[in-house]
């Protein structure tokens, strides 16, 4: 899940979305794995930022690309835009403040919210506007009672000769 403007790898890659209140550390996170600093200083994120994160396994190297979330409700942004296509998310909390692990539930339940999609009836459509000529329509049922009075032929035959 590569942005436009972000290189394309030949291994397995995933987007990660990293989510949880304002303050606990989730830009601190992706910068200490990306390039081993530890940012003292708090810095609100605004809408997200996408970092990509290699790790080696046994079994090769991977990526995540990293969404970093806003978690002050004024930065936002997008919000639920940001899990679309998500394979994978962290929820961080800090130990030091209770709300921020009470709050663990809301971000899980709006992470879980999109899977739950399912097809329903599609809407009923609004029937097109249209003009009626009301002499035309008189004109038409007047055709149409004629044609309804004609006698049918009694022999299906006579009708090809």
């Amino acid at each position: 899940m590569a942005l436009p403007n972000q290189q394309t790898v030949d291994y397995p890659s995933f987007k990660l979305v990293i989510v949880g209140d304002g303050g606990t550390g989730k830009t601190t996170f992706v910068k200490r794995h990306l390039t081993g600093e530890f940012e003292k200083k708090y810095e609100p994120t605004i809408g997200v930022e996408v970092h990509p994160l290699d790790f080696f396994t046994n079994c090769g190297k991977i990526r995540f690309y990293c969404w970093d979330t806003a978690g002050q409700e004024k930065f936002g942004g997008l919000r639920d835009g940001y899990y679309i296509h998500g394979q994978c998310a962290i929820i961080m909390f800090d130990v030091t403040a209770r709300l921020t692990y009470k709050n663990v539930p809301t971000w899980h339940r709006d992470l879980c919210r999109d899977p739950n999609l399912h097809f329903v009836e599609s809407p009923a459509l609004a029937p097109p506007e249209v003009q009626i000529d009301m002499v035309a329509q008189q004109q038409h049922e007047a055709e149409l009672a004629v044609a309804a009075n004609q006698p049918l032929p009694d022999d299906d035959d006579d009708a090809f000769e």
